[in-house]
């Protein structure tokens, strides 16, 4: 028996097996296509315009904050005007000097009113401090305390001036004889003067005398001399055990001549 000769199967079709010549397939590149960012993706970097009218806007910030805080500072100027002045505790200054030396102009911004304008008010050797106190929404109370004379002072040129328990010297002040006079030479030992005579404040003292050597106190009846500062102020107390005397103080006791 003879079977038919078989043909040799033919090879499936393979995709990658072109029959006939080789040919070439051109290949064509495509650049991938743009992402489209998701909702909380990346964004894409901001173009040089974008980015320079950004920067543009930051210089700007700050000047448009201060002009705000310019405009806003006017208009408080303008709204709340110092309009009543209240003057208190002055007695040889008169309430529109006061007025004056605190810088109170007319017109002048009550919510910027403070110690630094006011500091005019101890350019005045009378005022020995001073309290302001603003009062909503355009009252300025001013309360001074004034320096009140304590003592004559005769200068070596011959004349008299009036200065305060502190020393300061108070420009037309009255040089009356109620005031004690104080005199003498060598250094200036005023600040002890006025020490004595705060001890000696009971005692109406007339004059003190100072020297290099000590002080001479002259009271309406007797005297009290010491060349001891400390040793005055001391037994400065017991003075008046002895009426219409002469006494000498010493750092070791008292001396007393009828």
């Amino acid at each position: 028996m003879r079977f038919p000769r078989r043909r040799p199967a033919e090879s499936p079709t393979d995709p990658d097996t072109v029959s006939g010549p080789a040919q070439s397939v051109p290949l064509t590149v495509q650049p991938p296509a743009a992402g489209v960012p998701e909702p909380g993706g990346e964004v894409a970097p901001e173009g040089p315009a974008r980015r320079g009218r950004l920067r543009a806007w930051r210089g700007w910030r700050p000047l448009l904050a201060v002009a705000l805080v310019a405009g806003v500072g006017a208009g408080a100027w303008f709204a709340l005007p110092v309009r009543t002045v209240q003057v208190e505790g002055n007695a040889r200054l008169s309430g529109a000097r006061v007025q004056e030396l605190a810088g109170l102009s007319e017109g002048f911004g009550w919510l910027y009113y403070g110690a630094w304008r006011a500091r005019g008010l101890l350019d005045s050797p009378w005022v020995a401090s001073a309290r302001v106190v603003r009062v909503f929404p355009d009252t300025v109370r001013v309360e001074v305390t004034e320096r009140v004379p304590r003592v004559r002072l005769a200068r070596p040129d011959g004349s008299v001036v009036v200065a305060a328990a502190d020393g300061t010297v108070l420009p037309g002040a009255a040089t009356g004889a109620a005031l004690p006079l104080v005199s003498g030479w060598g250094p200036d030992r005023l600040p002890d003067v006025l020490r004595v005579l705060g001890a000696l404040s009971g005692y109406n003292v007339q004059s003190v005398v100072f020297t290099p050597t000590g002080l001479s106190v002259k009271l309406p009846s007797g005297s009290v001399w010491s060349g001891d500062l400390q040793a005055l102020l001391k037994y400065a107390g017991s003075i008046s055990m002895y009426p219409n005397s002469d006494i000498s103080i010493y750092p070791w006791g008292v001396s007393v001549q009828e």
